[in-house]
């Protein structure tokens, strides 16, 4: 005997809740006719209009007058906070009362708006360079930032691109308590791994934090008052520093050769990648980390080494585009950390399209081509008199 299951009919009728999801009426039944189909569309996208303006419109954190500074102290990159610092400054904000005002101490110049992330008092010392090794300038700026704040406490990204290193110095050179790799934080105490990370260890909250990548989450519930703050004793103080150091600058090597693990930007190929060369001529005119789906290391495109996900590398790349990959959920996991991803896809229905910050709807191999082209183009048109010709094209990708 053949059972017949009956369909759902999506165009039921249905109710919004609260959050702006739709909900279907059980036991109703549509009457056919565009009329009530159009008023149901037009309800539907008056509450999702509605919700999406709700999210949009955050309240300050706080408006009295403060009494206590907590610090954040973090370098930038090409004018952005990586991952990292902008959940140091959720930290602060978070754990933050309404007598205590978030300060942002930025090495670098600053493009991102600071009250969104949580900061209510911004100071950006723009002369500062993250690929510059300046390490007691960086100390005497953040000596006079603290003398001139009086902070009750400095918290930072425990990373080895800057910010865990000038901590670690300002706190041998204040005589300060810290607390490093925290990866719980609390307006009371902090707490890290120990023993093989089985347990954690904790204790009150010290003068110098450095956090831990991925203990806390960035987005917030509540945006900061983002105030631009000037302190020239600041830049004075960076200025007279005498160092012993002397920088030799950055040694560039092949992008091939980093680690998935560290690569800044990375393309990276799936099952909707047919020509591998060009994709990897692609990879070279980017100066990029070349990465793979599953199914396309399985396929024999590329090694197992360049597999990502949950069964290959976590990355944590500024810039991430991933070329002919449908986004499997251990796809997703292993790009979750990365700051802008870009997809390039035929399937604008496909989960790695939902997650992606921009996607390209079109053919993988016609986008390839047609982004050598352009890349051929913007550096011929830099190599012209007049024209710098020293910054990659991919530091121009990223920002």
């Amino acid at each position: 005997m053949n059972t017949i299951l009956k369909r759902i009919d999506p165009r039921r009728p249905f109710t919004i809740t609260a959050s702006g999801l739709r909900r279907i009426t059980l036991g109703a039944v549509v009457e056919a006719g565009a009329v009530q189909g159009e008023a149901l569309g037009a309800s539907l996208a008056h509450a999702h209009g509605a919700a999406r303006g709700a999210a949009a419109v955050k309240p300050r954190r706080t408006t009295q007058a403060p009494q206590r500074t907590l610090l954040v102290v973090a370098h930038t990159d090409r004018g952005s906070l990586d991952e990292h610092a902008r959940q140091t400054l959720a930290a602060a904000a978070l754990i933050a009362n309404a007598q205590t005002q978030v300060a942002l101490l930025v090495l670098g110049e600053l493009k991102d708006d600071a009250a969104v992330l949580g900061a209510d008092k911004v100071i950006e010392l723009a002369s500062f360079d993250r690929r510059a090794f300046a390490p007691e300038s960086e100390l005497q700026a953040l000596a006079a930032c603290v003398a001139q704040l009086a902070p009750a406490h400095i918290l930072m990204p425990d990373n080895a691109t800057g910010d865990g290193d000038l901590g670690r110095r300002y706190a041998a050179y204040a005589r300060a308590s810290v607390a490093t790799h925290v990866a719980e934080i609390s307006g009371t105490h902090v707490a890290t791994y120990v023993h093989a990370k089985k347990s954690f260890a904790t204790r009150a909250l010290p003068d110098i934090v450095l956090l831990a990548t991925g203990a806390v989450d960035p987005r917030l519930p509540f945006v900061g008052a983002g105030e631009r703050l000037e302190i020239p004793s600041l830049v004075a103080a960076s200025q007279s520093a005498s160092t012993p150091y002397r920088d030799l600058g950055i040694e560039e090597i092949d992008a091939a050769q980093v680690a998935l693990e560290e690569a800044n930007f990375i393309v990276s190929a799936g099952n909707g990648v047919t020509d591998v060369g060009a994709f990897e001529k692609l990879a070279g005119s980017f100066g990029a980390a070349i990465g793979a789906s599953r199914v396309a290391v399985d396929n024999g495109m590329f090694t197992r080494d360049k597999q990502i996900g949950a069964t290959g590398k976590t990355v944590e790349a500024s810039v991430y585009i991933a070329f002919g990959i449908s986004g499997a959920v251990q796809h997703l996991q292993g790009i979750k950390d990365c700051r802008h991803v870009i997809a390039v896809n035929l399937d604008g229905s496909a989960p790695i399209v939902k997650r992606a910050n921009l996607s390209i709807i079109g053919d993988t191999q016609a986008t390839i081509a047609s982004l050598i082209e352009a890349v051929g183009l913007a550096r011929a048109a830099r190599s012209q008199p007049g024209m710098p010709s020293t910054e990659p094209v991919a530091e121009g990708v990223a920002a």
